[in-house]
């Protein structure tokens, strides 16, 4: 590894990336299997809510079925993959889910691009081992939804700009406009990404910031063919379902309003939420992970400045718009919505890692601590996250397939039985269960008044108890816990109460 505070500390300061000898590509390469080692273990454990719903109402439909109408719900690209898969392979928890793998990979090696683009290959090299090892990483490259797709696309669009703001290309900005689309196309949620990247873009045109290149017509002309062309092939693609969106995004702010969960729309708690699921709960510790967190990236924007001054600006915007355009909307903040901005994250934190030893080794006049302390710093990162992600092999997602052979097997030829979830009946679609769904407090008292041994299977229990007061209040009363299935999806666990 080079040596030298301007290596480790700061990005190299010239635009043109160091040539990438075989050493380097064999260091990726192991990177990039491990990390495909890490996705592929578990892969088959049972499906989860979101997953079963995906594949119920979406994958299962017929090629010509899948666009008719616009779910939140539905990532199209992803899905589309997921359905030819399937197709192939089978109708198994690990072929809807190995897209998300094949992207999860991905975005790994995209991840190293990105890092050389904005620092050295080093950097590089570290970034992409954290992305690999990274619980929230494989928790999503085992999710057969389209999130690590939508982030490979993001980062892929990313290294695209800032490649284009600095050395204007027409290549650059149509493949810049196809990552938009395809993208979008994922997820309408993938367009905020887009659109703070044209906040920076304008920052850029109208401050001079971060821009190499003189203005020309070429430097603005270009990125607009690449959005023009982003905005068509977005159209077309969601053309079949454009009543559909338009209805849908007109029904979520009144959806949002009589929530139940109001704290989902809080972006104090999303911040904590990803915190939680990232290092579990550590209560006050929480806070300082917050700050030394925080103070680490300050320390990779001042890193990055040199070498790409749009890089910690873009990420910044990103979040700031996805909030803004949320919280207009009323819609709740899930942290998913910035699983996005991970991979860029911890590029940051690994700058910002050696540019923290730099100033240490300044600070005390001993340049040769600076080595020591960047690897000392790598490897509590590394530690770390070897440590966390172990977790995704604990349980599974959500094991309503588990929850559903226990009662199937231990029931009762007398016993109804109702599943407690919010969202349909998904054992019924899915398990050709028998069993009825209570959504609300009405449904639940109703079923409660009849007389006879009762089995409650209770999805998401926090949200539940919430929106079913009377459940809480059966509980310390009449209701026994006969079991409960864990899961590593936050108000995963799955629970079955029984009434003799």
């Amino acid at each position: 590894m080079p040596g030298d505070a301007r290596v480790i500390g700061e990005a190299d300061k010239k635009p043109p990336s160091p040539a990438i000898g075989r050493s380097d590509l064999a260091i990726l390469l192991f990177i990039l299997l491990l990390a495909a080692v890490l996705r592929i273990v578990g892969l088959n454990s049972p499906l989860w809510y979101d997953e079963i719903w995906t594949v119920d109402t979406h994958v299962r439909l017929p090629w010509g079925g899948m666009m008719r109408e616009y779910s939140m719900n539905h990532h199209y690209f992803f899905s589309m993959k997921a359905k030819l898969f399937s197709q192939i392979f089978g109708e198994e928890a690990w072929v809807y889910r190995f897209p998300a793998v094949v992207f999860g990979v991905g975005i790994v090696a995209a991840i190293w691009w990105l890092a050389k683009e904005v620092a050295n290959t080093w950097i590089g090299h570290v970034s992409a081992l954290l992305v690999a090892l990274s619980y929230h990483q494989v928790w999503f490259s085992q999710n057969a939804r389209g999130y690590t797709e939508l982030a490979f696309w993001s980062v892929l669009g990313l290294i695209l700009f800032l490649r284009g703001v600095r050395r204007p290309s027409m290549k650059t900005w149509i493949a810049f406009g196809l990552t938009a689309a395809a993208a979008v196309f994922t997820h309408l949620t993938g367009a905020f990404f887009f659109v703070a990247l044209g906040f920076v873009w304008l920052i850029s045109l109208v401050t001079g910031f971060g821009r190499e290149a003189p203005l020309t017509r070429e430097w603005v002309l270009q990125p607009l063919i690449g959005v023009a062309l982003a905005l068509v092939l977005t159209f077309l693609a969601y053309l079949p379902i454009l009543p559909s969106v338009l209805n849908t995004m007109g029904e979520i702010s009144a959806t949002s309003s009589v929530d139940k969960m109001q704290v989902y729309q809080n972006p104090i708690w999303t911040m904590f939420e990803g915190l939680r699921t990232a290092i579990g709960n550590t209560g006050p510790l929480t806070v300082i992970v917050a700050v030394a967190g925080l103070v680490t990236i300050a320390f990779g924007a001042l890193g990055t400045h040199t070498k790409q001054p749009l890089f910690f600006v873009a990420i910044a915007m990103h979040i700031v718009v996805t909030l803004v355009i949320l919280m207009s909307l009323d819609m709740r903040i899930w942290p998913r919505f910035f699983f996005v901005d991970i991979g860029p994250v911890i590029v940051l934190v690994v700058v910002g890692c050696g540019y923290g030893a730099g100033l240490v080794a300044r600070l005390f006049r001993r340049p040769q601590i600076l080595r020591p302390l960047f690897i000392a710093g790598v490897l509590v990162m590394v530690a770390v996250s070897l440590f966390l992600v172990k977790r995704n092999y604990d349980a599974p997602k959500q094991n309503l397939a588990g929850a559903f052979a226990f009662v199937e097997e231990t029931r009762g030829p007398s016993e109804r039985v109702y599943a407690i979830n919010p969202g349909g009946p998904v054992f019924e679609s899915h398990f050709d269960a028998d069993w009825t769904t209570i959504g609300d407090a009405e449904g639940y008292a109703e079923a409660m008044e009849q007389p006879g041994p009762v089995a409650l299977v209770v999805l998401f229990p926090n949200r539940m108890l919430r929106v079913i007061p009377g459940l809480g209040t059966d509980i310390d009363k009449e209701l026994e816990l006969e079991r409960a299935f864990a899961g590593t999806l936050g108000d995963g666990h799955v629970l079955i109460y029984r009434r003799k």
